[in-house]
């Protein structure tokens, strides 16, 4: 995948009857299905069955298993409730006999209420003045673990920023936050709400673990620990225009168990709060 349209394109699923779909998957440099594709096919799974013009608020998901990039991924909502106000769908994915994961997803018809929003960084550094993920790969691609250079070197249709970048060779612990720049790759076509939230999801399951590792820094990264999506909330507020940068920040309160936490929230650059994300995953170290 190379522009947003490719990746449109994976996400929309192939319809089997009124609430079941199928879809397949592209690689994002790891062995195995990528959570954000599937959080956003889950979704565009559930908005098919919602026929009522409302918005997704939030979901709630968990990965059961990991997903096979060769074998497609059938995805079966379940209409757990329509509502005067609100429309709860539960989707299940499948591959073969087997179910690797499932959400919950809330929706919400437009109402009038009270507003307001916890306040954006005003002098975080912008986009343009920092390095994308293909700058660092041609700068320190040589200094970089195998497998992290070649989780690089694969083609997506986003580009990334982060604010802050890290000297991995350095391996001195770090405070347990990042901050993230975003933006799609290629032309931005004319898109609903209901697309714009898929997007949105898929890109929220990058970077968000990243967090949880840099408190360890001095002894953990990617290349010896075993990292993978346990679960995966989202909640959505404002409807935005995704042809500008947005910002992830993100932060990690805990990790012990095994297991890592980590929330964050999507701003758009004029620093309006688009949704907040929060995941747990595990971080295994790896037996030498």
């Amino acid at each position: 995948m190379k522009t947003i349209s490719d990746l449109i394109d994976i996400l929309h699923l192939d319809q089997i009857n009124s609430h079941t779909f199928s879809g397949v998957s592209a690689t994002v440099g790891s062995p195995n299905v990528f959570g954000g594709q599937v959080l956003a096919q889950a979704l565009n799974a559930a908005y098919r069955t919602i026929h009522n013009n409302r918005n997704l608020h939030s979901m709630h998901a968990y990965f059961l298993e990991p997903g096979n990039l060769e074998l497609p991924i059938v995805y079966h909502v379940e209409v757990i409730r329509d509502g005067g106000s609100f429309s709860t769908r539960r989707v299940t994915a499948k591959q073969e006999t087997k179910t690797i994961f499932i959400l919950s997803a809330s929706f919400h018809k437009e109402e009038k209420g009270y507003d307001h929003q916890i306040e954006f960084k005003k002098d975080i550094p912008q986009p343009e003045k920092l390095m994308s993920w293909e700058d660092i790969l041609q700068q320190m691609g040589d200094f970089l673990p195998k497998s992290v250079k070649y989780f690089f070197e694969i083609e997506r249709p986003i580009d990334f920023k982060p604010v802050q970048i890290n000297n991995p060779l350095e391996r001195q612990d770090l405070e347990p936050n990042l901050e993230v720049w975003f933006k799609f790759k290629g032309d931005i076509p004319e898109l609903t709400r209901d697309l714009k939230y898929q997007l949105l999801t898929y890109v929220s399951d990058y970077n968000i673990l990243t967090a949880t590792l840099h408190p360890h820094a001095s002894v953990a990264n990617y290349s010896n620990t075993q990292m993978a999506s346990l679960d995966h909330s989202m909640w959505y507020f404002r409807d935005f225009d995704l042809n500008d940068w947005m910002l992830f920040s993100i932060e990690s309160p805990n990790a012990n168990n095994a297991r890592g936490f980590a929330k964050g929230n999507i701003f758009t650059r004029d620093g309006r709060l688009v949704a907040s994300v929060a995941q747990e995953g595990l971080m295994r170290p790896k037996e030498s």
